[in-house]
């Protein structure tokens, strides 16, 4: 028997709704320990109710990134060790380059960058010291790829996926693995009235937009992606080896991230002599670090 300052333990942002939740009922159910964090910590009553001094559940708003390392220190207090971080707190927002205000798009990359780094920056001198340690990242198939009206959403995840590549190298010889997650639709309330941000609407966008907006909206409830399977798959590649850095989830993503994967290198090798000629002639190929 694992006694229980060896069990495991997860500290899970936004871990009172979709996709974090999974997360977290998994952990829970496996008999490991969560450090959950929500806007509003009286979401966890349910879970606090089924299991106890397993979780621990912690008020706190990602976009405070000078709270972090109080959570993070709060973790280590109580339960002894942080196992895998996830940084899975966010929000979806539609509306078009010239609707979303500064304020708007800030929120964007507070929530999906800015607050992952801080807890990051918190937890990994801990990580470090143990030499072992996971860090998951959800972004989403938007940080791969994005379209009218989700350019706000998407910045803030791309912004997280180029960080967090480069995190991976960072951390690889610490024992630290890095996974950044890539949904597509999951049900979850994601695409809840009152939980997708959106702009005020400009009709002048309407002919390239309109589509998007009403599907955005017509996608709750009906998502094809099970919170509770993505949640099994995670932990299950977090236990693989040779897993990938970027996780496509749902085929809805797979599908996706294949033709822009095919089309972004079709275009590399149909302009590369042109991208080539902008060099000085003769030069040898340039030697890096990585």
């Amino acid at each position: 028997m694992a006694t229980m300052n060896e069990t495991k333990a997860w500290m899970i942002t936004g871990a009172s709704s979709g996709l974090g939740l999974a997360l977290a009922e998994a952990a829970l159910a496996a008999g490991e320990r969560v450090v959950g964090t929500a806007r509003r910590v009286d979401r966890f009553d349910e879970l606090k109710a089924r299991y106890g001094d397993q979780l621990l559940a912690i008020e706190h708003d990602v976009r405070d990134t000078s709270g972090a390392a109080a959570v993070v220190q709060r973790a280590l207090e109580v339960f002894g060790r942080v196992d895998v971080l996830v940084n899975n707190a966010g929000a979806g927002q539609v509306g078009t380059a010239e609707e979303i205000t500064d304020a708007a798009l800030r929120s964007m990359l507070e929530q999906h960058l800015f607050g992952p780094a801080a807890y990051v920056r918190a937890a990994l001198p801990h990580l470090r010291e143990r030499r072992s340690g996971a860090i998951v990242q959800m972004s989403s198939q938007g940080g791969r790829l994005s379209f009218p009206a989700v350019g706000s959403y998407s910045a803030g995840k791309f912004a997280l996926e180029g960080w967090s590549e480069a995190l991976a190298g960072e951390v690889a010889p610490f024992g630290i693995r890095v996974l950044i997650v890539e949904p597509s639709r999951f049900r979850t309330a994601f695409n809840a009235a009152d939980v997708l941000n959106t702009a005020q609407r400009s009709s002048v966008y309407d002919e390239v937009a309109g589509a998007v907006r009403a599907n955005m909206a017509e996608a709750d409830g009906v998502q094809e992606g099970d919170p509770a399977r993505a949640a099994q798959v995670i932990r299950d590649m977090l236990d693989t080896p040779d897993a990938p850095l970027r996780l496509p989830l749902g085929a809805e993503a797979v599908r996706n991230l294949t033709r822009v994967y095919r089309g972004a290198l079709d275009d590399v090798e149909k302009w590369a002599s042109a991208s080539e000629s902008a060099d000085f002639p003769g030069m040898p190929a340039a030697v890096r670090a990585f």
